[in-house]
């Protein structure tokens, strides 16, 4: 929902927010197979009250004593104010829904292309831009080229980067297989984020995801890295994100590719 808040009420939304909790925090991964074997809507909040006390469950615990009222899915843009000198894009293609002037999806669908723009946050985690740059450039004979958008949940993110087996089971960093997490200084504060996608902590490789809403709870699990540049690159991100499901599956035959990837 543009310029609002989302209010998680719905089965799927409390499907949504099991798949935060059980898939995302360990190993950012949610396959149609997995799925299939998520307990019934009446058994969500038992699940939710049975999670240990931890740092990653008690965002869930809070939302489910505040019957699902605080979830903030705010999709306001606005560009962040540090000092970023890498510049990056992804050519796109796809196909799916054409959205109306107001950034909504329509009936209509079509092959669609554009570009998107990214800022990166070098000088507050070097390393991992580095890693992000090199990759787009593929100045180290491998990288983002190629590979497709593997992973889209509306109101949530889009996950790419798995050039290796393209089905996010893959891909590699710059640094070898994976590299540590760098920090946690930059939060999940907004829509348009660059954030590393992981199998628990420092397992950082080639996959990332691109927030659509604001994702405070993967604050301090995933590093935040960059953001997309401008509102016509975040129009881009909106058309991806009609093509994708609750499960992550895109739901088209032609998945978002990155056709074409380099430094600006």
């Amino acid at each position: 929902m543009v310029g609002g808040a989302y209010l998680a009420r719905s089965k799927a939304a409390l499907l949504h927010l099991y798949h935060l909790e059980i898939f995302i925090t360990y190993n950012f991964l949610h396959t149609t197979a997995t799925h299939k074997h998520c307990p019934t809507f009446s058994k969500m909040p038992l699940i939710i009250q049975s999670l240990r006390q931890t740092s990653r469950s008690s965002p869930l615990r809070s939302l489910l004593n505040n019957n699902f009222k605080s979830i903030n899915t705010t999709r306001n843009f606005h560009a962040s104010s540090s000092n970023m000198t890498i510049k990056t894009f992804f050519d796109v293609t796809w196909e799916g829904p054409v959205l109306d002037p107001k950034g909504n999806p329509t009936s209509k669908v079509a092959e669609q292309s554009g570009r998107i723009n990214f800022n990166l946050y070098d000088d507050v985690v070097p390393k991992t831009a580095e890693n992000f740059r090199a990759l787009c450039t593929g100045e180290k004979g491998f990288g983002y080229a190629g590979s497709a958008f593997h992973r889209i949940i509306p109101q949530f993110m889009l996950q790419g980067g798995d050039f290796t087996r393209g089905n996010g089971t893959g891909g590699k960093s710059i640094y070898g297989e994976k590299f540590t997490d760098e920090n946690f200084v930059k939060k999940h504060t907004k829509p348009g984020l660059l954030s590393m996608a992981n199998a628990g902590p420092n397992t950082n490789g080639s996959q990332f995801f691109v927030t659509t809403v604001v994702t405070s709870w993967l604050d301090g699990k995933h590093v935040v890295f960059g953001e997309v540049a401008d509102e016509e690159s975040l129009n881009i991100v909106k058309a991806l994100e009609a093509t994708g499901s609750g499960s992550g599956k895109v739901n088209y035959n032609k998945k978002p590719t990155i056709v074409k990837s380099g430094e600006l």
